[in-house]
Protein backbone atom coordinates (compact mmCIF):
# COMPACT_ATOMS: atom_id res chain seq x y z
CA UNK A 1 0.00 0.00 0.00
CA UNK A 2 1.24 3.51 -0.82
CA UNK A 3 0.65 4.68 2.76
CA UNK A 4 2.94 2.02 4.20
CA UNK A 5 6.69 2.34 4.05
CA UNK A 6 8.80 -0.82 4.14
CA UNK A 7 12.41 -0.98 4.91
CA UNK A 8 14.82 -1.82 2.17
CA UNK A 9 15.64 -5.24 3.64
CA UNK A 10 11.99 -6.18 4.09
CA UNK A 11 11.08 -5.01 0.57
CA UNK A 12 13.90 -6.99 -1.03
CA UNK A 13 12.88 -10.14 0.84
CA UNK A 14 9.23 -9.59 -0.07
CA UNK A 15 10.05 -9.18 -3.79
CA UNK A 16 12.19 -12.30 -3.64
CA UNK A 17 9.32 -14.28 -2.13
CA UNK A 18 6.89 -12.97 -4.73
CA UNK A 19 9.25 -13.98 -7.57
CA UNK A 20 9.75 -17.40 -6.01
CA UNK A 21 5.98 -17.86 -5.69
CA UNK A 22 5.56 -16.97 -9.38
CA UNK A 23 8.27 -19.41 -10.45
CA UNK A 24 6.73 -22.07 -8.21
CA UNK A 25 3.32 -21.58 -9.76
CA UNK A 26 4.81 -21.78 -13.26
CA UNK A 27 6.73 -24.96 -12.42
CA UNK A 28 3.65 -26.57 -10.87
CA UNK A 29 1.69 -25.75 -14.01
CA UNK A 30 4.33 -27.43 -16.19
CA UNK A 31 4.22 -30.51 -13.98
CA UNK A 32 0.41 -30.69 -13.99
CA UNK A 33 0.01 -30.14 -17.77
CA UNK A 34 3.24 -31.77 -18.88
CA UNK A 35 3.86 -28.80 -21.18
CA UNK A 36 6.59 -26.25 -21.06
CA UNK A 37 5.01 -24.31 -23.96
CA UNK A 38 1.27 -24.03 -23.42
CA UNK A 39 0.51 -21.15 -25.79
CA UNK A 40 2.18 -18.81 -28.24
CA UNK A 41 2.86 -16.43 -25.33
CA UNK A 42 5.28 -18.91 -23.77
CA UNK A 43 7.38 -19.42 -26.92
CA UNK A 44 5.89 -18.40 -30.30
CA UNK A 45 8.46 -20.20 -32.43
CA UNK A 46 8.24 -23.53 -30.61
CA UNK A 47 4.45 -23.32 -30.30
CA UNK A 48 3.70 -22.72 -33.99
CA UNK A 49 6.38 -25.18 -35.18
CA UNK A 50 4.87 -27.85 -32.95
CA UNK A 51 1.40 -27.07 -34.31
CA UNK A 52 2.65 -27.49 -37.88
CA UNK A 53 4.33 -30.82 -37.11
CA UNK A 54 1.25 -32.16 -35.36
CA UNK A 55 -0.99 -31.02 -38.24
CA UNK A 56 1.10 -32.93 -40.77
CA UNK A 57 1.12 -35.98 -38.52
CA UNK A 58 -2.69 -35.79 -38.41
CA UNK A 59 -2.94 -35.57 -42.20
CA UNK A 60 -0.68 -38.59 -42.59
CA UNK A 61 -2.72 -40.49 -40.02
CA UNK A 62 -5.82 -39.97 -42.17
CA UNK A 63 -3.95 -41.23 -45.24
CA UNK A 64 -2.69 -44.19 -43.23
CA UNK A 65 -6.27 -45.40 -42.82
CA UNK A 66 -6.72 -45.38 -46.60
CA UNK A 67 -3.40 -47.17 -47.05
CA UNK A 68 -4.62 -49.86 -44.68
CA UNK A 69 -7.77 -50.28 -46.76
CA UNK A 70 -5.63 -50.59 -49.90
CA UNK A 71 -3.64 -53.36 -48.23
CA UNK A 72 -6.85 -55.24 -47.44
CA UNK A 73 -8.14 -54.73 -51.00
CA UNK A 74 -4.95 -56.20 -52.46
CA UNK A 75 -5.09 -59.10 -50.02
CA UNK A 76 -8.69 -59.80 -51.06
CA UNK A 77 -7.61 -59.80 -54.73
CA UNK A 78 -4.68 -62.09 -53.94
CA UNK A 79 -6.97 -64.53 -52.13
CA UNK A 80 -9.32 -64.39 -55.10
CA UNK A 81 -6.49 -65.21 -57.49
CA UNK A 82 -5.48 -68.16 -55.33
CA UNK A 83 -9.04 -69.52 -55.32
CA UNK A 84 -9.43 -68.94 -59.06
CA UNK A 85 -6.21 -70.87 -59.61
CA UNK A 86 -7.64 -73.80 -57.66
CA UNK A 87 -10.84 -73.76 -59.73
CA UNK A 88 -8.93 -73.62 -63.02
CA UNK A 89 -6.77 -76.52 -61.85
CA UNK A 90 -9.95 -78.46 -61.06
CA UNK A 91 -11.28 -77.71 -64.55
CA UNK A 92 -7.98 -78.88 -66.03
CA UNK A 93 -8.19 -82.11 -64.03
CA UNK A 94 -11.73 -82.62 -65.33
CA UNK A 95 -10.65 -82.09 -68.93
CA UNK A 96 -7.67 -84.40 -68.44
CA UNK A 97 -9.95 -87.09 -67.05
CA UNK A 98 -12.23 -86.66 -70.05
CA UNK A 99 -9.24 -86.99 -72.38
CA UNK A 100 -8.25 -90.20 -70.64
CA UNK A 101 -11.75 -91.58 -71.10
CA UNK A 102 -11.37 -93.18 -74.50
CA UNK A 103 -14.62 -93.59 -76.42
CA UNK A 104 -15.11 -95.78 -79.46
CA UNK A 105 -17.57 -95.68 -82.30
CA UNK A 106 -20.72 -97.75 -82.11
CA UNK A 107 -21.24 -100.14 -85.01
CA UNK A 108 -23.69 -102.62 -86.51
CA UNK A 109 -22.73 -105.38 -88.93
CA UNK A 110 -24.87 -107.30 -91.36
CA UNK A 111 -25.19 -111.01 -91.78
CA UNK A 112 -22.60 -112.70 -93.98
CA UNK A 113 -23.96 -112.00 -97.48
CA UNK A 114 -21.13 -113.96 -99.06
CA UNK A 115 -22.97 -117.15 -98.11
CA UNK A 116 -25.45 -116.35 -100.83
CA UNK A 117 -22.72 -115.40 -103.26
CA UNK A 118 -24.07 -111.87 -103.44
CA UNK A 119 -21.81 -109.11 -104.63
CA UNK A 120 -24.58 -106.71 -105.49
CA UNK A 121 -27.44 -105.73 -103.26
CA UNK A 122 -29.83 -106.32 -106.13
CA UNK A 123 -28.72 -109.94 -106.34
CA UNK A 124 -30.28 -110.71 -102.96
CA UNK A 125 -33.53 -112.52 -103.56
CA UNK A 126 -35.26 -110.71 -100.74
CA UNK A 127 -34.43 -107.22 -102.05
CA UNK A 128 -37.11 -105.47 -104.04
CA UNK A 129 -37.07 -102.16 -105.88
CA UNK A 130 -36.87 -99.16 -103.58
CA UNK A 131 -35.97 -101.12 -100.48
CA UNK A 132 -34.39 -98.68 -98.03
CA UNK A 133 -31.84 -98.52 -95.28
CA UNK A 134 -32.09 -95.69 -92.70
CA UNK A 135 -29.15 -94.94 -90.43
CA UNK A 136 -29.46 -92.56 -87.45
CA UNK A 137 -26.96 -91.57 -84.79
CA UNK A 138 -27.87 -89.86 -81.52
CA UNK A 139 -25.72 -88.17 -78.91
CA UNK A 140 -22.84 -85.88 -79.70
CA UNK A 141 -23.55 -85.76 -83.41
CA UNK A 142 -26.92 -86.62 -84.88
CA UNK A 143 -27.46 -87.53 -88.52
CA UNK A 144 -30.02 -89.40 -90.56
CA UNK A 145 -29.04 -91.18 -93.75
CA UNK A 146 -31.45 -92.79 -96.16
CA UNK A 147 -30.38 -95.17 -98.90
CA UNK A 148 -32.74 -96.49 -101.58
CA UNK A 149 -31.81 -99.79 -103.18
CA UNK A 150 -33.03 -100.66 -106.67
CA UNK A 151 -32.64 -104.15 -108.12
CA UNK A 152 -32.75 -102.84 -111.65
CA UNK A 153 -29.83 -100.50 -111.05
CA UNK A 154 -27.58 -103.32 -109.94
CA UNK A 155 -26.29 -101.33 -106.98
CA UNK A 156 -23.40 -102.95 -105.14
CA UNK A 157 -22.43 -103.00 -101.49
CA UNK A 158 -19.39 -100.92 -102.43
CA UNK A 159 -21.72 -98.30 -103.89
CA UNK A 160 -23.60 -98.20 -100.58
CA UNK A 161 -20.36 -97.82 -98.60
CA UNK A 162 -19.20 -95.00 -100.85
CA UNK A 163 -22.55 -93.26 -100.60
CA UNK A 164 -22.52 -93.42 -96.78
CA UNK A 165 -18.90 -92.29 -96.43
CA UNK A 166 -19.33 -89.42 -98.87
CA UNK A 167 -22.68 -88.08 -97.73
CA UNK A 168 -23.44 -89.01 -94.11
CA UNK A 169 -21.89 -86.77 -91.46
CA UNK A 170 -20.82 -88.67 -88.36
CA UNK A 171 -21.13 -92.05 -90.09
CA UNK A 172 -18.76 -94.40 -91.83
CA UNK A 173 -19.22 -97.76 -93.52
CA UNK A 174 -17.17 -100.64 -94.81
CA UNK A 175 -17.81 -103.91 -96.72
CA UNK A 176 -15.41 -106.77 -96.19
CA UNK A 177 -15.67 -110.54 -96.50
CA UNK A 178 -19.35 -110.27 -97.28
CA UNK A 179 -20.16 -108.26 -94.12
CA UNK A 180 -21.47 -104.70 -94.25
CA UNK A 181 -20.52 -102.63 -91.18
CA UNK A 182 -21.89 -99.18 -90.38
CA UNK A 183 -20.13 -97.12 -87.70
CA UNK A 184 -21.51 -94.21 -85.68
CA UNK A 185 -19.41 -91.36 -84.32
CA UNK A 186 -17.52 -91.90 -81.08
CA UNK A 187 -19.82 -91.56 -78.11
CA UNK A 188 -23.01 -91.87 -80.17
CA UNK A 189 -25.75 -94.42 -80.26
CA UNK A 190 -26.43 -95.88 -83.69
CA UNK A 191 -29.78 -97.03 -85.10
CA UNK A 192 -30.21 -98.80 -88.46
CA UNK A 193 -33.70 -99.51 -89.82
CA UNK A 194 -35.63 -99.99 -93.04
CA UNK A 195 -36.61 -102.94 -95.19
CA UNK A 196 -33.16 -103.31 -96.70
CA UNK A 197 -31.55 -103.27 -93.23
CA UNK A 198 -33.94 -106.01 -92.16
CA UNK A 199 -33.13 -108.05 -95.25
CA UNK A 200 -29.42 -107.76 -94.55
CA UNK A 201 -29.85 -108.59 -90.88
CA UNK A 202 -28.29 -105.26 -89.86
CA UNK A 203 -31.39 -103.60 -88.41
CA UNK A 204 -31.12 -102.62 -84.75
CA UNK A 205 -29.55 -100.25 -82.25
CA UNK A 206 -25.96 -100.16 -80.96
CA UNK A 207 -25.14 -98.28 -77.77
CA UNK A 208 -21.47 -97.81 -76.95
CA UNK A 209 -22.33 -96.99 -73.33
CA UNK A 210 -19.42 -94.55 -72.88
CA UNK A 211 -19.30 -90.81 -73.49
CA UNK A 212 -17.86 -87.64 -71.99
CA UNK A 213 -21.10 -85.79 -71.33
CA UNK A 214 -20.69 -85.85 -67.54
CA UNK A 215 -17.29 -84.23 -67.85
CA UNK A 216 -18.80 -81.46 -69.95
CA UNK A 217 -21.35 -80.77 -67.21
CA UNK A 218 -18.66 -80.70 -64.50
CA UNK A 219 -16.45 -78.45 -66.61
CA UNK A 220 -19.19 -75.91 -67.25
CA UNK A 221 -20.19 -75.92 -63.57
CA UNK A 222 -16.63 -75.03 -62.63
CA UNK A 223 -16.67 -72.28 -65.24
CA UNK A 224 -19.78 -70.84 -63.54
CA UNK A 225 -17.98 -70.95 -60.18
CA UNK A 226 -15.08 -69.03 -61.70
CA UNK A 227 -17.47 -66.28 -62.81
CA UNK A 228 -19.11 -66.08 -59.39
CA UNK A 229 -15.84 -66.07 -57.44
CA UNK A 230 -14.34 -63.31 -59.58
CA UNK A 231 -17.43 -61.19 -58.89
CA UNK A 232 -17.21 -61.78 -55.13
CA UNK A 233 -13.54 -60.87 -54.61
CA UNK A 234 -14.26 -57.27 -53.57
CA UNK A 235 -13.29 -55.27 -50.48
CA UNK A 236 -14.80 -51.95 -49.49
CA UNK A 237 -16.57 -51.74 -52.85
CA UNK A 238 -13.41 -52.27 -54.94
CA UNK A 239 -12.93 -55.49 -56.91
CA UNK A 240 -9.56 -55.66 -58.62
CA UNK A 241 -10.62 -58.91 -60.31
CA UNK A 242 -13.72 -57.36 -61.87
CA UNK A 243 -12.16 -54.41 -63.69
CA UNK A 244 -11.96 -51.86 -60.83
CA UNK A 245 -8.82 -49.73 -60.49
CA UNK A 246 -7.31 -48.55 -57.20
CA UNK A 247 -5.32 -45.39 -56.49
CA UNK A 248 -3.32 -45.28 -53.24
CA UNK A 249 -2.18 -41.83 -52.02
CA UNK A 250 0.89 -41.73 -49.77
CA UNK A 251 1.38 -38.06 -48.90
CA UNK A 252 -0.78 -35.13 -47.81
CA UNK A 253 -0.27 -33.19 -51.06
CA UNK A 254 -1.35 -36.07 -53.30
CA UNK A 255 1.90 -36.00 -55.29
CA UNK A 256 2.97 -39.49 -54.19
CA UNK A 257 0.59 -42.22 -55.40
CA UNK A 258 0.44 -45.78 -56.71
CA UNK A 259 -1.96 -46.67 -59.52
CA UNK A 260 -3.11 -50.30 -59.36
CA UNK A 261 -4.89 -51.47 -62.50
CA UNK A 262 -7.68 -53.98 -62.08
CA UNK A 263 -8.28 -56.98 -64.33
CA UNK A 264 -11.37 -58.87 -65.49
CA UNK A 265 -10.79 -62.47 -64.57
CA UNK A 266 -14.13 -64.16 -65.06
CA UNK A 267 -14.13 -67.20 -67.35
CA UNK A 268 -14.34 -65.04 -70.48
CA UNK A 269 -11.51 -62.79 -69.30
CA UNK A 270 -9.37 -65.86 -68.70
CA UNK A 271 -10.23 -67.30 -72.11
CA UNK A 272 -12.13 -70.31 -70.76
CA UNK A 273 -15.02 -71.10 -73.10
CA UNK A 274 -18.07 -73.16 -72.30
CA UNK A 275 -17.82 -76.71 -73.64
CA UNK A 276 -20.40 -78.83 -75.42
CA UNK A 277 -20.85 -82.56 -75.84
CA UNK A 278 -19.63 -82.09 -79.39
CA UNK A 279 -16.41 -80.32 -78.39
CA UNK A 280 -15.54 -83.04 -75.86
CA UNK A 281 -16.37 -85.86 -78.28
CA UNK A 282 -12.95 -85.59 -79.90
CA UNK A 283 -9.51 -85.61 -78.31
CA UNK A 284 -8.57 -82.49 -80.23
CA UNK A 285 -11.54 -80.64 -78.74
CA UNK A 286 -10.47 -81.59 -75.20
CA UNK A 287 -6.87 -80.66 -76.00
CA UNK A 288 -8.06 -77.24 -77.11
CA UNK A 289 -9.82 -76.75 -73.76
CA UNK A 290 -6.67 -77.85 -71.92
CA UNK A 291 -4.60 -75.33 -73.87
CA UNK A 292 -6.99 -72.55 -72.80
CA UNK A 293 -6.81 -73.68 -69.17
CA UNK A 294 -3.01 -73.73 -69.18
CA UNK A 295 -3.02 -70.22 -70.58
CA UNK A 296 -5.45 -69.13 -67.85
CA UNK A 297 -3.17 -70.58 -65.16
CA UNK A 298 -0.17 -68.70 -66.55
CA UNK A 299 -2.23 -65.50 -66.61
CA UNK A 300 -3.34 -65.95 -62.99
CA UNK A 301 0.19 -66.65 -61.77
CA UNK A 302 1.57 -63.63 -63.59
CA UNK A 303 -1.13 -61.37 -62.14
CA UNK A 304 -0.55 -62.77 -58.65
CA UNK A 305 3.08 -61.68 -58.98
CA UNK A 306 1.99 -58.19 -60.07
CA UNK A 307 -0.45 -57.79 -57.17
CA UNK A 308 2.21 -59.18 -54.83
CA UNK A 309 4.64 -56.47 -55.90
CA UNK A 310 1.96 -53.82 -55.45
CA UNK A 311 1.17 -55.14 -51.98
CA UNK A 312 4.85 -55.03 -51.01
CA UNK A 313 5.07 -51.38 -52.12
CA UNK A 314 1.93 -50.37 -50.21
CA UNK A 315 3.02 -52.17 -47.03
CA UNK A 316 6.46 -50.57 -47.26
CA UNK A 317 4.91 -47.12 -47.58
CA UNK A 318 2.57 -47.95 -44.71
CA UNK A 319 5.56 -48.70 -42.46
CA UNK A 320 7.35 -45.57 -43.66
CA UNK A 321 4.32 -43.38 -42.93
CA UNK A 322 3.98 -44.88 -39.45
CA UNK A 323 7.61 -44.10 -38.71
CA UNK A 324 7.30 -40.60 -40.16
CA UNK A 325 4.24 -39.88 -38.00
CA UNK A 326 6.19 -40.97 -34.92
CA UNK A 327 9.08 -38.71 -35.93
CA UNK A 328 6.78 -35.71 -36.43
CA UNK A 329 4.99 -36.24 -33.14
CA UNK A 330 8.27 -36.73 -31.30
CA UNK A 331 9.62 -33.51 -32.80
CA UNK A 332 6.49 -31.63 -31.80
CA UNK A 333 6.66 -33.05 -28.29
CA UNK A 334 10.30 -32.07 -27.96
CA UNK A 335 9.35 -28.44 -28.58
CA UNK A 336 6.46 -28.23 -26.13
CA UNK A 337 6.63 -31.00 -23.54
CA UNK A 338 8.15 -30.32 -20.16
CA UNK A 339 10.95 -32.40 -18.67
CA UNK A 340 9.21 -33.65 -15.53
CA UNK A 341 12.49 -34.63 -13.88
CA UNK A 342 13.91 -31.19 -14.40
CA UNK A 343 10.73 -29.43 -13.34
CA UNK A 344 10.49 -31.63 -10.23
CA UNK A 345 14.00 -30.62 -9.25
CA UNK A 346 13.11 -26.98 -9.95
CA UNK A 347 10.06 -27.20 -7.71
CA UNK A 348 12.10 -28.68 -4.87
CA UNK A 349 14.67 -25.92 -5.22
CA UNK A 350 11.95 -23.26 -5.29
CA UNK A 351 10.29 -24.69 -2.19
CA UNK A 352 13.65 -24.53 -0.40
CA UNK A 353 14.18 -20.98 -1.64
CA UNK A 354 10.70 -20.02 -0.48
CA UNK A 355 11.40 -21.37 3.02
CA UNK A 356 14.70 -19.51 3.16
CA UNK A 357 13.01 -16.33 1.91
CA UNK A 358 10.41 -16.59 4.64
CA UNK A 359 13.15 -16.93 7.22
CA UNK A 360 15.04 -14.00 5.74
CA UNK A 361 11.90 -11.84 5.77
CA UNK A 362 11.32 -12.77 9.40
CA UNK A 363 14.85 -11.71 10.30
CA UNK A 364 14.43 -8.41 8.48
CA UNK A 365 11.25 -7.74 10.43
CA UNK A 366 13.04 -8.54 13.67
CA UNK A 367 15.60 -5.84 12.86
CA UNK A 368 12.79 -3.31 12.49
CA UNK A 369 11.17 -4.49 15.71
CA UNK A 370 14.42 -3.79 17.65
CA UNK A 371 13.61 -0.10 17.49
CA UNK A 372 10.74 -0.73 19.88
CA UNK A 373 13.23 -1.62 22.60
CA UNK A 374 14.35 1.96 22.76
CA UNK A 375 11.05 2.94 24.26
Amino acid sequence: MSGITLSSAVRENLLSLQNTAKLTADTQSKLSTGLKVRSAVDNPTSFFTSQSLNARAGDLNALLDNTGLAVQTLQAADEGLSSLTNLVQQARATATQALNTQITASNLSSDDTSATGATNISSLASVANNDKIVVTTTGVEGTSFTFSASAAAGISFDDLVTDINDNATGLSASFSNGVLTINGAAGNDLTVSGTLATSLGIAGTATNGVNRDSFVTDFNNLRTQIDQLAGDASFNGVNLLDGDDLTVTFNETGTSTLEISGVTYDSSGLGISAQTNTSFSTDSGVQSALTSLNGALNTLRSQASTFGNNLAVVENRQDFTNNLINTLESGAAGLTLADTNEEGANLLALQTRQQLGSISLSLANQADQAVLRLF
